[in-house]
């Protein structure tokens, strides 16, 4: 269940593309964004001396998935350093420590555990971890304080445009079932604050056509590499509810071409994305 909450977004230099604090309401917790040409001036401040969960965030490939990388640190500013120089995908850096300290280093091991086990599972973005980070061995207590962390963090990620540790947002109560049926496949999808998702159980078909754009086909190579696209005879199933930055992006993955999801996406009666859209724009 979803519940109002408020986040308070304060920016230092007072520039929007600019380092960025963020402070949840009744929660200890506390993070901050740092883009990487920032990272020198950042280093001074005080939340990268404590222990913390950090991600490095880079944009999206030519898939159109973000490339992620989760670590801890205790105390983060050493680990940044460090990938500051071995690694060169990312742009950004979103980083969270406790404003008590009273996170230790199991805690964010387990919490770093998580996130990838979430982004793995989620298959958003390309997880640049190499492997998945073990949980550490910890009291039944400390996991449950661990938890909690992690669950209000997670609230905090969408507000920055983060969406890879879920796999689709709940539909709202006027969401409608949509569907595609062509090329000997059948789809179904709905819209969501976040956007298209196509229902776990679609079909989608197993070629392009030769005009089809660049980034559909690598979207649907990365889909099939991480297994949200499985084959099943002559065409592709998706193994999951996915979630898509727009109905045309859905439409097209399914379709193999360059679609417009607007008019693609029909109820069981025929009547377009588009025909709903604009009704609801009139009522």
């Amino acid at each position: 269940m979803t519940h109002p909450y408020s986040i308070r977004i304060f920016l230092p230099g007072g520039d929007p593309d600019g380092l960025r604090t963020i402070e949840k309401s009744n929660w200890s917790g506390a993070g901050i964004v740092i883009p990487r040409a920032l990272m020198g001036d950042a280093k001074q401040r005080r939340e990268l001396e404590r222990t913390g969960v950090y991600l490095l965030v880079g944009p999206p490939e030519e898939s159109g998935l973000p490339r992620v990388y989760v670590g801890e640190g205790d105390p983060i500013k050493p680990r940044l350093e460090q990938h500051a120089v071995r690694k060169d995908f990312w742009t950004s850096c979103i980083a969270f420590t406790s404003k008590d300290e009273n996170l230790n280093k199991a805690h964010v091991q387990y919490i770093e555990s998580r996130l990838v086990e979430f982004a793995a599972r989620a298959k958003r973005c390309a997880l640049d971890n190499g492997n998945s980070p073990a949980r550490p061995s910890m009291s039944e207590s400390d996991a449950a304080d661990a938890e909690g962390f992690l669950s209000e963090m997670l609230l905090c990620f969408p507000v920055l445009g983060v969406n890879v540790f879920s796999a689709v947002a709940p539909a709202g109560k006027s969401a409608r079932s949509l569907q595609i049926f062509a090329k000997g496949v059948k789809a179904y999808g709905m819209e969501t604050s976040e956007g298209f998702v196509v229902k776990k159980g679609s079909g989608a078909v197993k070629g392009e056509v030769p005009s089809c754009h660049t980034y559909l086909i690598e979207l649907r190579s990365a889909l099939a590499e991480n297994g949200v696209l499985k084959l099943s005879g002559s065409v592709y199933e998706f193994t999951q509810d996915y979630v898509f930055a727009s109905p045309s992006t859905a439409a097209g993955v399914v379709q193999g071409r360059a679609a417009n999801g607007r008019v693609d996406w029909k109820t069981k009666d025929g009547r377009t994305l588009k025909d709903l859209q604009e009704q609801e724009a009139r009522e």
